[in-house]
């Protein structure tokens, strides 16, 4: 299956999800979700794939302005296992906005984040927007999507 492909399945899927829950946001407590959107983030960064396999599904779809190319599990992994074999450390991580809005079993998370970093002694901050989907399955949040939208 073409990765077209799968992204307009995801897609539907998205919008059957929706659809069902009569598309109207329901109020929950946050907790939980953000504290594995952290945990998501953190990983890639320390380089801890197996904590990054376990919370992005293998029919992920990352999708990065300025990056032609969309990403699946497989490109997470491997980038965080170069960030961190490159000598990447995190420095700062914020997430200064956020709004969740929940459709049954599948939450949408917008932020704006703050993301400064370090690799070979050369810090590098950036910052942008990120639109995040998290799925709960067996009473546990995974994060099969997300996109970024780095400031200029």
């Amino acid at each position: 299956m073409t990765l077209q492909r799968k992204s307009i399945l995801v897609v539907a899927w998205v919008f059957m999800a929706l659809s069902a829950t009569k598309l109207t946001a329901q109020k929950r407590d946050d907790q939980q979700l953000l504290h594995v959107r952290e945990t998501v983030w953190r990983a890639w960064f320390a380089g801890d794939t197996k904590t990054v396999e376990e919370l992005v599904p293998t029919d992920t779809i990352v999708m990065s302005s300025g990056e032609a190319k969309w990403k699946n599990q497989a490109d997470v992994l491997r980038t965080c296992a170069e960030f961190h074999a490159n000598g990447g450390r995190l420095l700062r991580l914020e997430f200064p906005r956020t709004e969740v809005q929940y459709f049954g079993h599948v939450a949408i998370v917008w932020s704006s984040y703050v993301v400064e970093t370090e690799i070979g002694g050369k810090q590098s901050l950036s910052s942008g927007r990120v639109t995040e989907i998290f799925v709960l399955q067996h009473g546990r949040w995974t994060n099969p999507g997300w996109h970024t939208e780095e400031e200029k």
